[in-house]
């Protein structure tokens, strides 16, 4: 943001050019953001899908908002155009920051960048678990399907359908139409490991098929993605290098949630290099220990499998507005309405997680 560069010069690294569509963020927003130029869609309306049980509902006052990265990365490219900032593309194997000084092994070569402050996002390794930690991802592809004729409603999204197998973990397909004929289907699950490559296709086709029998469709883009959904704490400061991003903890454990957790941090940043308060010491954008015990709880109901993930979200959806969920999973609830929202779900498989995360 203008303001903070003043005569520092800033590098940013990264192992690709960031100029094509290789992944889409979608996220639900109250009001004007600052991506409001580069939204590729967004939807006022979202179905919620699971046996026995299917709502459309206003997110009102949210909206579900859409960007591509491609779009993304240019709007941000664009308005970094500066002297001070500068774009080096080369995959960085190891880095560290000590005395002033960022030691990177880039590629088969070792470089040293001299640097008052260094942000890492490069994602954290995962060692196997310990003690009462819980690694679980959340794990999606994604097709972008053209339908040979008009079958989708552009102006409703469906934010979960938990209308398919939940053998391999929680499972449940987004369908996100741009147009009549166009639309962003992904299939997701909660797990603790990944399938096989085969088998996301084959989750896709199936749904697919069973939606919207007999209509051909050509897929013209494919994504994707694993984001870690984990109860270990990621540390604020680590190698000399201050945590950003999926790095420093900004998804969800029980969603998988990044993007908006993301920008709150980033803005919370900018503000303390204003003041000049930005310290190793002092963690920014971190959650609450409370919410941090709420996805632990949520977690240990699905690993324990007290309780399959299609009941939990079916009842969330069916005693909840999409509104108070909204809120919830964005930690931005007070302890009243979150005792609310937790009273709406099966009390004793939550009750014994809640015991054994103690």
């Amino acid at each position: 943001q203008q303001g903070l560069l003043q005569d520092r010069r800033v590098l940013v690294i990264d192992q690709s050019a960031k100029n094509s569509n290789d992944r889409t963020w979608c996220f639900w927003e109250k009001g004007q953001g600052f991506f409001e130029p580069v939204l590729h869609k967004q939807w006022e309306n979202i179905w919620f899908h699971a046996p026995g049980f299917s709502r459309n509902f206003s997110v009102s006052p949210y909206r579900y908002k859409m960007i591509r990265s491609a779009a993304f990365y240019a709007y941000c490219r664009e308005r970094l155009q500066a002297d001070r900032v500068e774009f080096i593309t080369v995959t960085v194997q190891e880095a560290r920051a000590e005395n002033g000084q960022l030691h990177c092994k880039l590629d088969a070569a070792a470089t040293t960048f001299r640097a008052g402050t260094v942000f890492n996002s490069f994602p954290p390794e995962i060692k196997p678990a310990q003690g009462k930690s819980i690694d679980w991802l959340q794990h999606f592809k994604g097709w972008l399907v053209k339908t040979e004729t008009p079958v989708f409603n552009p102006g409703e999204a469906v934010l979960m359908d938990f209308r398919v197998s939940q053998l391999a973990g929680t499972c449940f397909v987004y369908v996100l139409p741009l147009d009549n004929q166009h639309a962003l289907v992904e299939y997701t699950l909660f797990s603790g490991a990944l399938l096989e490559p085969a088998a996301y296709d084959e989750g896709l086709l199936h749904y697919m098929r069973s939606q919207w029998p007999g209509i051909a469709f050509s897929v013209e883009e494919t994504e994707f993605g694993v984001i870690p959904m984990t109860t270990r704490q990621f540390p604020w400061y680590a190698n000399g290098m201050f945590q950003i991003g999926t790095a420093g903890g900004q998804t969800k454990a029980s969603s998988g949630y990044t993007f908006q957790f993301i920008q709150k941090q980033s803005a919370a940043i900018a503000a303390a290099l204003r003041k000049g308060a930005l310290s190793p010491d002092a963690p920014v954008g971190r959650a609450s220990s409370r919410f941090r015990f709420y996805d632990k709880v949520l977690l240990t109901v699905l690993e324990q499998h007290y309780l399959d993930g299609s009941r939990v979200f079916s009842q969330l959806f069916e005693r909840n507005s999409p509104a108070r969920i909204f809120s919830f999973l964005d930690n931005e609830t007070s302890i009243p309405q979150e005792l609310a929202l937790i009273a709406s779900l099966p009390t004793i498989p939550f009750l014994k997680a809640a015991w054994q995360c103690l």
